[in-house]
């Protein structure tokens, strides 16, 4: 008799238990601060980045369409990079933006799993992408007498289109992986966008090793992608400094080095962020290392490949000069 009481005292608290544990059909993004005054400034100046971060890729995006003297695989690239992260940065800040003007955090499921896809997508084409810019600077120094066969038109459209194509098959699998998993329980995200990271921690650590195995294996693909690019611009590096004139090694160095910078930002931070133990508890360094992989690289994109380009200014000053011959 004591046997078969415990027994429905059991199968009682699991019921109990089965119907506590609500499906999420919703998020909840906590972003920077509870404070309402704090989440209006924040969405102050989260608009004039994004709004400079829009101005600068259009900008590029146009000048390498129109202009005749921009028709090169360097500038080719560069407008897939400038599209992307016009895009990159559209799926995370404007959300944002709006939840702290309205003070309302939520997010849809279905609309957390596409912010989750297309972050996740586009970030993994950026890697590639700049993996394939790093190599076309290095066939233009090493190997100039045989670029245009070797960077030919057909080549360059085949590397983006398996730049867009992985970045398409990282999106799948991550989102695939996480939300198919599910959400009981907490639905509380301790981030301003729906982050992979944050979304493990609100699901049992015993359903995430297959997600855990596909973080990995990105990761470990970036790192590598990030190893090619910095054995390229180190080769650079040595050719750069066997110019003989000072002033010609400064300007080289000058453009150069902003480029590394930038894709070590986006690539260490984003790999630490991806691989660091997940944890239940909101953290700065959390918050810190989603700005400089979601909101820094498209907003210094533009500024490093075009205001620090001869090039760009150049074209933009004669689309100017053509303007004005059009309106007289």
């Amino acid at each position: 008799m004591e046997i078969l009481t415990s027994l429905l005292q059991e199968i009682n608290e699991a019921t109990t238990n089965d119907l506590n544990r609500t499906e999420v059909t919703e998020f909840l993004l906590m972003g920077f601060s509870d404070s309402l005054d704090i989440q209006t400034l924040h969405a102050g100046l989260f608009l004039l980045v994004y709004l400079a971060a829009l101005l600068g890729n259009l900008l590029i995006i146009m000048l390498t369409s129109v202009d005749d003297q921009l028709q090169i695989p360097m500038y080719f690239f560069l407008r897939n990079l400038s599209f992307l992260d016009f895009c990159y940065i559209s799926v995370t800040v404007p959300k944002f933006i709006v939840n702290s003007l309205t003070h309302d955090n939520s997010i849809s499921f279905s609309g957390c799993a596409l912010q989750a896809f297309f972050f996740m997508d586009l970030a993994c084409t950026e890697v590639a992408i700049l993996t394939v810019m790093s190599y076309d600077r290095y066939v233009a120094i090493f190997q100039p007498l045989h670029y245009e066969v070797i960077m030919n038109h057909g080549t360059c459209v085949k590397m983006m289109v398996m730049s867009w194509l992985s970045g398409v098959i990282g999106g799948v699998m991550h989102v695939t992986a996480t939300f198919s998993l599910p959400f009981c329980g907490s639905n509380v995200v301790h981030q301003f966008f729906c982050d992979i990271p944050q979304l493990l921690s609100l699901l049992d650590a015993k359903a995430i090793f297959i997600e855990i195995g596909i973080t990995i294996f990105i990761t470990s693909l970036v790192i590598i992608c990030f190893v090619s690019i910095t054995l390229s611009y180190v080769s650079i590096f040595s050719t750069i400094l066997k110019i003989p004139s000072k002033e010609g090694r400064s300007k080289m160095f000058s453009t150069c080095i902003p480029h590394l910078i930038v894709v070590a930002l986006f690539m260490i931070s984003g790999s630490i962020a991806y691989v660091k133990p997940i944890s239940n508890s909101p953290s700065v360094l959390d918050l810190l290392l989603s700005v400089l992989y979601t909101v820094v690289p498209p907003t210094l994109n533009p500024i490093i490949y075009s205001l620090r380009n001869k090039e760009m200014k150049a074209a933009l000053r004669r689309q100017c000069d053509m303007c004005h011959r059009n309106y007289d």
